[in-house]
């Protein structure tokens, strides 16, 4: 297993690791911010938090400019986790702990169309951006890269088949005791697919600098593992 390298400023300040749903972002960003002292901030929990909020608030989420208003006034924070249940850290909205809740069915359906939208990318980037400037963060998304840090010191771009990609989501939800069958995850990832690949604004799409790593036939470990030799052979 490769070591970390001694020297702490020989570590990159912010890592950008993105990847189509269900590629592995969140665990192995997890992970690999656990063992170098770092932040994980799940970008997309922010426009999970928005479409959990306008479903909540019985916003359409067809409404765009209702959906953007309340993007620009929503109040996220992202905090290490406080319960010991699977979650990588606490997610509050409005100071409330919501960190399950933005995961169900629901927010599934409607969190790319949510996110395709120009004014609440901008919103949420904005707040992205301000968390990066602290450093030593990891921050997982679609566009983190190619949009939201485009200078990120390491740029991952973690990539699956949709076959085992809809395989992992599908355990993921049996596993937090929601009712679904496989057919519809495959359908559901391959209609995120969609939006997430041809909006016009920030879409899903490899950085010119970006190291892929295709992760059908890795472990989790395995993909760690790949990401600490490219920290090790990098330049300081």
């Amino acid at each position: 297993m490769t070591s970390l390298p001694d020297a702490h400023k020989s570590l990159p300040r912010t890592i950008a690791i993105d990847g189509p749903a269900a590629s592995g972002k969140t665990t192995i960003g997890t992970l690999l911010a656990e063992e170098l002292g770092y932040l994980c901030l799940d970008t997309g929990i922010m426009y999970r938090a928005v479409t959990w909020q306008a479903l909540a608030e019985g916003i359409d989420p067809e409404d765009e400019e209702s959906v953007t208003k309340l993007a620009e006034q929503i109040e996220i924070d992202v905090l290490p986790k406080s319960v010991e249940d699977g979650r990588p850290f606490d997610v509050l909205i409005n100071g409330l702990d919501r960190t399950w809740e933005i995961r169900s069915p629901e927010v599934n359906q409607n969190v790319s169309l949510i996110s395709s939208y120009p004014g609440v990318r901008e919103a949420m980037t904005r707040q992205q951006r301000k968390i990066a400037e602290r450093g030593k963060v990891v921050m997982l998304g679609r566009d983190i890269g190619t949009v939201v840090l485009p200078d990120a010191d390491l740029k991952v771009y973690l990539d699956a088949s949709l076959k085992v990609r809809a395989q992992r989501r599908y355990a993921e939800e049996i596993a937090h005791g929601n009712c679904v069958h496989l057919d519809e995850v495959i359908a559901s990832l391959k209609h995120r697919d969609a939006i997430d690949s041809t909006r016009k604004v920030a879409p899903l799409k490899v950085a010119p600098d970006a190291v892929v790593i295709n992760t059908d036939n890795l472990t989790i470990a395995q993909v760690i593992d790949k990401i600490k030799t490219i920290l090790v052979q990098r330049d300081p």
